[in-house]
Parts: C-alpha cells; structure tokens; sequence
C-alpha cells in the first residue's frame, strides 16, 4: 500500500500507544493517524474503510483502559481550534475536539467567564469530554453543552446534536450508548456566562473562596483541592476516578445509613442516592492495597494507581478484587468509570 503524504493526515505504522494513555499500559496501534482538519478526518477515516480496516478512536487517553495491540486504524482528532462568539445574554465557546480540557477551562475562566470554572484539572482532550459527561464538585458538562458536532464514521458526513439529543446521564451519554462506535466528535459548542454563577456546595470549596470569587479563583481552588487529593498521572500512572459513584434505590441507602450513620450520601431528584465509591472501597480496608503491578492510592480510594510492568489483565484482576469485596460488605457493585477499548 502507498500512502499519498501531500494528505492532511499522515498514516503510522506500528505505533507505540503507551505514552498516549494515562494509565501507561502497554499498547501498540497496527495504524495511526492524528488528523488535524475535518477534512484530514474524513479522507483519513475513508482510506480505513478502503483498507477494510476497524477504526478505534482516541483521545487524550486519560479515562480508557487499553489492550496491548489495537488492529486496524486508530485516531486521534487533533483539531485544535478554539474560538469564543459574544452575545447579549451569554458567550459561546466553539471548541475543537483536539483542544486540551485543562486549558480550555483556564483559559475561559480568566477571561471572566462562568460555566466550566468547577471541572479544572480533568484531564483528557475536549472531544473525549462529552462520551463521559465528565463531572467534578457538583458540575457536569451537560450543564453546559449547547451543541455537538460529529461525523459518521460510516459516512463522512457531519451534523450537529443539542444537548438532549445528546442523552446526558451520570457519567453517561448517547456517544457510549447508540451512537458508540458510529460518530467521532469534531467539536463543542459550550454555553459560558459573564454573570458570576458560583457552585461552591461541594466539599471545602467554599471554605477556601472569598464571598464573591472570580471564577479564576474557582477554577485555581479546584485545581488545589484536585492536587492534593489525587496523584499526578505524570509521576504516578493513574486513569483519575477509576470506578463511577453508585447509583442505589432510596430504600437501600436507608437501609446502609442505618447500619452505617457517617456513610456520605447525595439524595438524588429520580428516587435514587449517590454514594461515595471511595469511601465504600476505603471502608473495606483496600486503600492504599497493592496487588503486583496495580494498587489503591493511598490518599484516595478511588483511584487505581499503575507502578509500572503491568497489563490491562492485570488491572481488571485488581478491579475485579474491589468490588467484589465492596459488593460482599455493603451490596452495592462497583462500575468501572474508564472506557474498555479493543
């Protein structure tokens, strides 16, 4: 096969993904491509179908557990653009699926900007940001989204979905449901705001603000409090929160604060509780547990940390240990947060 290089996107061959995923396991792409236009995108996802090669998709890699070879084409979008449209009541912020998350929402929060300021420091690429819904200190990105770009995958072809289209859940969407595996996100319209709109109610955030914080301030509050909470992936392989927050009926989470009074909980608006997946685990004796390649932070519980040599086997062995030991003491089965790929 000869590839034409006067493309947008250059193909390669054999590459070594394990810088790519936070979690440094081990893997290897049969092909990859980073294109950096939508039209890069499209010529390099129909050269896959001319090759009959399965396409898997990838972004900043920080919340996807994956194998140790990755067949056919793998890509990352890498458009990278972002812009920002004034309007009278709010500012749009149309962003590139390649753009870094981390510094989209510094950027937006020091320019005076509300909406995003809470979810600082979450690593990974913006396009990756809608599959997960991803959420911190009592924000989802589902508050903000105003619209998604996607292409089919099968197509080429590129439309636009609204919010609700979009199906938002709890770390949840319509991207890890029907359309998995069928659409890659181009790009974001996200809904920011220059009235300040603070949502200091979660954890000490409040604590460590004055009475009218800038979201800037917020947004440096949260990174902060992330800091010292939970380990760098740079020093410390790690994929964040490893295991989603479990959802139980209201009944159940009576019954378990009855047995155990001091257990967080977060009573919900659908008839259903949120608890603490780091606090079931720490509970049961398993923070800080190390289980050859892989462990339980020792800070927080609810991350899985990665000391090197170790495999996507052997990571789901250590998860699988978890929550069946969570699920034996308080009935409540863990789910993993991070995106089994391959």
């Amino acid at each position: 096969m000869v590839l034409d290089n006067t493309r947008p996107s250059r193909l390669h061959n054999n590459v070594d993904l394990t810088a790519a995923n936070t979690l440094r396991l081990p893997c290897r792409a049969q092909w990859f491509a980073a294109p950096s236009t939508l039209l890069g995108l499209q010529e390099t996802v129909l050269q896959a179908h001319n090759e009959e090669w399965p396409i898997t998709l990838l972004g900043g890699g920080s919340n996807v557990l994956l194998p140790e070879q990755l067949a056919g084409l793998t890509v990352r979008p890498a458009l990278n653009r972002w812009w920002l449209t004034q309007h009278q009541t709010h500012v749009l912020a149309h962003v590139g699926a390649g753009v870094n998350w981390h510094t989209l929402v510094m950027a937006t929060a020091a320019r005076g900007l509300w909406g995003i300021e809470n979810l600082a420091l979450i690593p990974g690429d913006c396009g990756a940001a809608p599959v997960q819904n991803i959420g911190a200190y009592g924000v989802e990105l589902a508050d903000s989204v105003q619209a998604v770009q996607v292409m089919e995958l099968a197509t080429g072809r590129v439309d636009w979905l609204d919010a609700t289209q979009c199906a938002f859940g709890y770390r949840d969407s319509i991207f890890k449901g029907e359309l998995a595996g069928r659409v890659v996100i181009t790009q974001l319209i996200l809904r920011l705001s220059r009235q300040p709109t603070p949502r200091l109610g979660y954890g000490d955030l409040a604590a460590r603000l004055s009475s009218s914080p800038s979201p800037f301030e917020v947004a440096e509050a949260v990174c902060a409090i992330r800091r010292e909470k939970l380990p760098d992936p740079q020093v410390l392989a790690n994929a964040g929160s490893f295991f989603k927050n479990p959802l139980v009926a209201d009944e159940q989470a009576a019954r378990l604060l009855h047995q155990y009074p001091d257990m967080p909980h977060f009573p919900q608006d659908n008839g259903q509780t949120k608890l603490a997946a780091g606090w079931l685990i720490d509970q049961c004796g398993l923070k800080g547990m190390r289980d050859g390649a892989f462990g339980v932070h020792q800070h927080q519980a609810l991350v899985l940390v990665h000391f090197g040599g170790g495999d996507r086997t052997g990571l789901m062995k250590t998860a699988t240990t978890i929550v069946d030991k969570v699920e034996a003491r308080f009935g409540v089965r863990l789910e993993p947060e991070p995106r089994l790929i391959g």
